[in-house]
């Protein structure tokens, strides 16, 4: 199938090239670093950002997509459900 895009250089702010589920954990990093974070099933969203840095989501809505770089997603804290990372 052709790719009109294929050109194009990948930068964060481009759409989304790969996707894998997300099964949040306090000692397993994700196996790639996100892009974005879907989240299918609202709630509370616990992650480890890019610097280190622990952040909280309440109230994140279903079918929210958050720009993060993310490299984990906290079992404590995260009542949110059917998270996907994006890349």
């Amino acid at each position: 199938m052709p790719d009109r895009f294929s050109s194009y250089i990948l930068s964060p702010t481009s759409p989304a090239t790969h996707g894998f589920i997300v099964t949040p954990s306090d000692t397993i990093d994700l196996p790639e670093m996100t892009r974005a974070i879907y989240v299918g099933s609202g709630g509370v969203l616990a992650v480890r950002l890019l610097s280190g840095q622990t952040v909280t989501f309440a109230g994140v809505s279903a079918g929210s997509i958050l720009p993060l770089r993310a490299d984990r997603v906290l079992a404590t804290g995260t009542t949110a459900g059917s998270i996907v990372g994006l890349v």
